[in-house]
């Protein structure tokens, strides 16, 4: 049992570690951003009145989205070690300001969807910087031994932002309407969190962040960092075994979790009206999952501190694929519950992930090594999205996907072990 001091333990070891905090309250920030930007376009695109999409037009719009993730992955890690991470956060944060505000007069003129993605696709590509920065910098600005405690801390810290900023999209929403205005209203709002977040990326002193000029640093052209950025990352993932069987288990729960995200999107948009939108309903299964999150980053290190990351994981990934073929039945109270379960369960993947890479890569790849992880996160999610939208009908009402994602974890938890036990021999 948790003794009744350790939440102010937890606050005093915060408050003891001042860089720490201010990349607490960076993220806090830039996630509460994020969460408002994400719901706001996805009210705008996918439960806008003025516009309408079918299966395979929202795994496009999933694939606009989410792009940046895959794509630019080599190019942020590539910078992340190269670049004073201070620097890159500033100034993503400043294209992420101007970004925003195009995006918000597309929609403010009712321009058409694709005008729309590309603004966000900007938007989302200088997000990656972000995360992928604050994600690297971690271990400069907390002790190696307390750097699994403190990660689930940042996590927790985002995941709260997320859920509040994708939550408070409601508010414009209701006072404005559903259409292009309110819309439009909601995207500006997400300006005001990130010019919050530039103040405190602007408080870092130079170099506190990283990276490290160490033996294992890529050195050459900017150019050449870029380009290779990608190679450098997987030889290290491959040469890492604890990471890359985690990673394993990770893209199983992303393409498990990319299907369940379909589905009920279709489901709920389906329903007859009742109480609750559809927006409504489709924001439940978001928080549900995001609590289930919430929750993991507050368990996970008495989990791994007990049964070590490996034990973890598995129990993670083998409990996910029990869940997942519960909803079986396509309820959507079943659902929801199920993906407060599997969000939760999908963090402790993640969360023995980060440490892995956190702890066993060196400083001057960390970011090489994150960039794969954030490509893998997203590329498995539009995987799965996409596979999925061209064989679901538009009413969502398809429970073969729902057993495929039982398999899923299934082939995630038999790579996790394989690749581990191999190394371990």
């Amino acid at each position: 049992m948790t003794h009744p001091r350790a939440p102010v333990a937890a606050w005093r070891s915060v408050r003891a570690l001042p860089d720490f905090w201010r990349l607490l309250e960076l993220r806090l920030a830039s996630q509460f951003a994020d969460g408002l930007f994400q719901a706001g376009l996805a009210g705008a695109l996918l439960f806008n009145p003025e516009r309408a999409s079918s299966p395979p037009a929202i795994a496009g719009a999933f694939a606009v989205l989410f792009l940046p993730y895959s794509l630019l992955g080599p190019f942020a890690g590539a910078l992340m070690d190269r670049w004073d991470r201070r620097l890159v956060l500033v100034s993503a944060n400043i294209g992420r300001v101007l970004s925003v505000a195009l995006v918000g007069i597309c929609l403010a003129v009712g321009a058409r969807d694709v005008l729309v993605l590309c603004g966000a696709l900007v938007v989302n590509g200088l997000a990656r910087f972000v995360s992928s920065g604050m994600s690297a910098a971690l271990p400069h600005v907390v002790p190696a031994e307390q750097v699994v405690a403190m990660n689930s801390t940042a996590s927790a810290v985002g995941a709260v932002g997320a859920f509040l900023g994708a939550n408070f999209m409601l508010v414009p929403r209701g006072l404005i309407g559903s259409g292009n205005a309110g819309a439009a209203a909601t995207i500006f709002l997400v300006i005001v969190p990130l010019l919050i977040a530039l103040r405190f990326s602007l408080r870092f002193a130079d170099h506190v962040l990283g990276p490290d000029d160490t033996q294992r640093a890529i050195h050459g052209s900017v150019v050449y960092a870029v380009i290779t950025g990608w190679l450098h990352g997987v030889r290290t993932v491959l040469d890492r075994p604890t990471v890359a069987a985690t990673l394993s288990g990770l893209a199983a729960h992303r393409m498990a979790f990319g299907i369940n995200s379909l589905l009920v999107l279709l489901l709920v948009r389906s329903r007859d009206p009742g109480p609750v939108t559809p927006l409504g309903s489709a924001l439940l299964f978001v928080a549900a999952a995001g609590a289930g999150s919430f929750l993991a980053n507050l368990v996970t290190p008495v989990a791994v501190r007990r049964f070590g990351r490996f034990a973890a994981a598995n129990g993670a990934l083998a409990i996910a694929a029990a869940v997942e073929v519960v909803g079986v039945g396509l309820q959507l109270w079943v659902l929801v519950a199920g993906g407060f379960l599997l969000g939760g369960l999908g963090q402790v993947v993640k969360l023995c992930a980060d440490t892995a890479i956190q702890v066993d890569v060196d400083d001057a790849l960390r970011g090489h090594v994150f960039a794969v992880q954030d490509s893998l996160f997203w590329v498995s999610f539009l995987a799965a999205v996409t596979v999925a939208a061209f064989v679901i009908p538009d009413d969502g009402r398809a429970p073969a996907l729902i057993a495929a994602g039982s398999v899923v974890y299934l082939c995630g938890l038999a790579a996790h072990v394989v690749i581990d036990r191999t190394a371990n021999r």
